[in-house]
């Protein structure tokens, strides 16, 4: 089962600020796994975000395409007009914003178990698929 990746995993690993060494490590490492998935969405969001002219350590349009893609080789789950519909249910359903929806969407519609985000809730579940913070421990249990 491949693990969705959300905008945040991608934006960290292109990170320049000292203060996110560690998440951008972790991101790096998350991204040279065999199993994601991500959606254009994702995409989208990640190229706008990264090359943004008024982010100080931004990426130029050339690095965000070569990261675009690279990820080519993941399953992408296109924005269509059944993704929209499903994210609207989703976002009635679980009171989430239409854009957190609608990544839920495209996890669900990609087969995805692990939604990996920093930005929804760690251990929310939303149907059959669960949000992982990748950029903190887990605990081993007690």
């Amino acid at each position: 089962m491949p693990r969705f990746v959300d905008t945040n995993v991608l934006m960290y690993a292109v990170s320049g600020s000292a203060d996110e060494l560690p998440k951008r490590e972790r991101a790096r490492a998350i991204l040279r796994e065999p199993e994601l998935a991500v959606s254009t969405q994702v995409l989208q969001e990640f190229y706008v975000q990264a090359t943004r002219a008024t982010r100080t350590d931004r990426i130029g349009h050339d690095a965000a395409s070569r990261l675009i893609a690279a990820l080519e080789r993941y399953p992408v789950q296109e924005t269509t007009f059944g993704l929209v519909l499903a994210a609207l249910e989703t976002r009635e359903r679980y009171g989430l914003s239409y854009w957190d929806a609608a990544i839920v969407a495209a996890a669900q519609a990609l087969g995805c178990r692990e939604l990996l985000s920093e930005d929804l809730g760690a251990g929310q579940r939303y149907g059959d698929v669960v949000v992982v913070n990748p950029f903190v421990e887990r605990s081993s249990g007690a």
